[in-house]
């Protein structure tokens, strides 16, 4: 008890269920656990990858041998037996060409296509601009028998365009949703500024709008780079010689000749895997100021 001014005032203390000396102890141990949870289900997530990797430098008679986390030995023959003895870098590089056409096609084909839905003024631009969406309500094997219809009626069937094509009509409706939805995000005062000092509308496009955009890109990016090198079926359609298969359709032949041997199938996995997580982590910063610049936005 204390006094102030003869007045008897009870001694505040923290001894209650909910004080906050308790609630802080409560709320350190819940993050402690919910951190200590998080680290094992990224342990358990990143450990298949691990394996992988740390497989294919072993050779088959040690992979029959169990997990080895620190093997005795190990070796880079199953990468030179998956890329040169099985011709498995000829379906790398095609798919690297793939991938990079398509992705920037469908960036420099989106953008110009949302700038222009987003800024532009024309007769019919909404309802063009949901007919573009209206694709994404098609499923895309719902569309391989014409597709090879025409194809095979423009002469494109077994080639590389005529795969690559499709693959940015597929990925151009949501393209051009994002991009168009960043772009009308813009203050319009910044594209006026620009205006008056005399940049005419593609510089503006150019200049402004697309530095702008370095996340939506970074994004649309990645999720293009993904669906491109993880294609499969319309390969299969398209293609009959097998030396223009992409990288997917390489793996099903390649695990069909060495299905028995874990080695140089670990070493094609991780052919296949790591080009896609060098992309991921380049462009991740972008990504991340995209979601935070969403989240503080209005």
């Amino acid at each position: 008890m204390s006094t102030i001014s003869g007045a008897v005032l009870p001694r505040v203390t923290d001894a209650g269920e909910g004080s906050p000396r308790r609630l802080y102890g409560r709320r350190r141990r819940w993050h402690v656990v919910l951190h200590v949870a998080l680290i094992l289900w990224a342990i358990i997530s990143i450990f298949p990858a691990s394996y992988m990797v740390l497989a294919s430098f072993q050779t088959t008679q040690q992979i029959y041998k169990g997990v080895q986390l620190f093997p005795s030995s190990m070796t880079v023959a199953n990468y030179l037996q998956a890329w040169k003895t099985a011709a498995f870098g000829r379906y790398f590089w095609n798919s690297v060409f793939y991938t990079a056409a398509v992705t920037a096609l469908v960036l420099l084909l989106g953008t110009a296509g949302a700038y222009a839905f987003a800024r532009l003024r024309f007769f019919g631009k909404n309802v063009v601009y949901y007919l573009v969406l209206a694709f994404l309500f098609i499923p895309i094997p719902g569309q391989f028998i014409p597709l090879y219809v025409i194809l095979v009626r423009l002469n494109l069937a077994n080639t590389q365009i005529g795969y690559i094509l499709p693959l940015i009509n597929s990925s151009l409706p949501v393209t051009v949703f994002i991009f168009r939805n960043f772009f009308e995000a813009i203050p319009f005062e910044i594209e006026e500024a620009a205006r008056v000092d005399g940049a005419n509308r593609f510089r503006v496009y150019w200049n402004i709008a697309i530095p702008l955009a370095k996340p939506a890109i970074a994004t649309v990016g990645i999720l293009t780079v993904l669906s491109t090198w993880n294609e499969f079926v319309l390969a299969l359609v398209v293609f009959s010689d097998p030396k223009k298969m992409p990288l997917q359709v390489g793996l099903q032949v390649f695990q069909g000749q060495y299905f028995s041997q874990y080695g140089p199938m670990m070493a094609a996995l991780t052919i296949a895997t790591l080009p896609v997580v060098a992309v991921y982590l380049a462009f991740q910063r972008f990504i991340i100021e995209g979601v935070m610049a969403g989240a503080v936005k209005g």
